[in-house]
């Protein structure tokens, strides 16, 4: 019997799916297409009143995107002049808040100890 790979394929297409909305451990949902399509250049305040209440979610938890948004609204001439730079700001404003486990690394330990690396 041929394997017609349709079982791979379901599951690549969720995954992407996941991935597109989903940036450097913020999940962006819904909004992520609202943010897409929003007319730009705009300002915090704009962005806030149309999508202020659309939650975030976080590995630690969620936020709303007015609580993330919000110290941008405060700045008169702050203007996003495209979703790229509205996810950036997320980013920016939830800080460790996105990082599943502080301090965690999947890099491996020289076990005899040479700390060679620095950063």
């Amino acid at each position: 019997m041929a394997n017609t790979g349709t079982d791979d394929e379901d599951e690549i297409s969720i995954e992407e799916t996941d991935q597109a909305s989903r940036t450097h451990g913020v999940e962006f949902g819904d909004l992520e297409e609202h943010l897409e399509s929003q007319e730009y250049p705009t300002t915090a305040e704009t962005l806030l009143d149309a999508y202020g209440d659309h939650e975030l979610e976080l590995p630690s938890g969620e936020a709303s995107f007015s609580e993330v948004l919000e110290p941008y609204a405060d700045e008169s001439d702050q203007q996003f002049s495209d979703a790229g730079e509205v996810r950036q700001a997320v980013l920016t404003m939830v800080g460790d808040e996105a990082v599943g486990e502080t301090g965690y690394s999947d890099r491996g330990v020289d076990s005899e100890g040479d700390d060679t690396h620095s950063f």
